[in-house]
């Protein structure tokens, strides 16, 4: 077995989740329709702890399968990255970034910020799994859907979507494989320009002196040196929210992420139960809920035991 075989099977076998409920935990059923709207403004505060949970998860499944017995075993890495590393006699090593998507939440909010001189050999695949309660609000984590792309794309996808100098640059971390592992940098970061509109103009004149090198990003030395260059004689602010997934604009990912949205779940598409809890209109979220999902008022000390 080779990286691209075992990246392949284990991609397979990720993608069988779908429609998979893992017995994690379990949210049980609001006691009133007015208790399922508070529910359902709170619900994505889980997502934090069942993706970490979904991730130890996919590992344990990927090391229950026969394809990998004699060859190795998956190992979850916290920290560290990729989440998920096959240790074995396979070179180079295959891995996993694995990326828990609760589609009710305003957008995708997990990052890939990692280089990619560290995608080279490809050896690296991201596995978005999307996930909600079976009952929507309430019940078991259920997996919806799960994307598996090269993680060598996604980079590339993020640097080419995100940088535009003068008006926004993406820095490399520079060479840290002289330091210790713990202290070895190895994320991109984002910035957007800062400085006047004349500091603009001559930035803009700094940028077309490159010639060939150009405006299109990429991760080598020379180009990250003229960055640096730039970087230091104009003003930058650091971008918080760059490498979101939701703005990366990655083909396979706006496919995955529209046919997500898109699904019926209880009668809406998700994208319309996502605009529907993120108003403030709680008449009308308390009378979906009550109604698609069945949730009727209950005595409270019934529960109680």
């Amino acid at each position: 077995m080779d990286t691209k075989s075992a990246l392949s099977i284990a991609g397979k076998h990720l993608q069988a989740l779908k429609g998979h409920t893992f017995d994690l935990l379990t949210v049980t059923m609001p006691i009133s329709p007015n208790a399922a709207v508070n529910l359902a403004k709170i619900i994505s505060k889980l997502s934090p702890l069942l993706g970490n949970l979904i991730e130890f998860n996919s590992v344990e499944i990927l090391n229950g399968k026969s394809d990998f017995k004699g060859h190795g075993t998956w190992l979850r890495q916290d920290p560290g990255f990729p989440d998920a590393i096959f240790q074995g006699s396979i070179d180079p090593v295959p891995g996993f970034e694995i990326k828990a998507w609760f589609p009710l939440a305003t957008e995708i909010t997990a990052r890939f910020k990692d280089s990619q001189n560290h995608f080279v050999k490809d050896n690296t695949h991201v596995a978005m799994l999307a996930w909600l309660p079976e009952k929507l609000i309430y019940g078991k984590p259920e997996i919806l859907a799960v994307c598996v792309v090269s993680g060598k794309s996604v980079a590339a996808a993020r640097d080419n979507y995100y940088h535009n100098p003068p008006d926004y640059i993406v820095l490399e971390p520079g060479d840290t494989t002289a330091r210790t592992s713990n202290l070895q940098q190895t994320n991109t970061n984002g910035y957007k320009f800062q400085g006047t509109e004349k500091e603009f103009r001559r930035a803009e004149k700094f940028v077309t002196s490159w010639g060939k090198i150009g405006r299109r990003f990429k991760p080598t030395p020379d180009y990250q040196v003229k960055l640096r260059q730039l970087f230091g004689r104009y003003s930058y602010r650091l971008d918080t929210n760059f490498a979101k997934m939701d703005r990366i604009v990655h083909p396979e990912i706006e496919r995955f992420k529209d046919a997500v949205l898109s699904t019926r779940v209880h009668g809406l598409t998700l994208e319309e139960w996502r605009a529907l809890l993120a108003s403030e209109d709680d008449h009308a979220i308390c009378d979906a809920l009550a109604t698609r999902l069945n949730i009727k008022e209950q005595d409270a000390r019934a529960l109680v035991k």
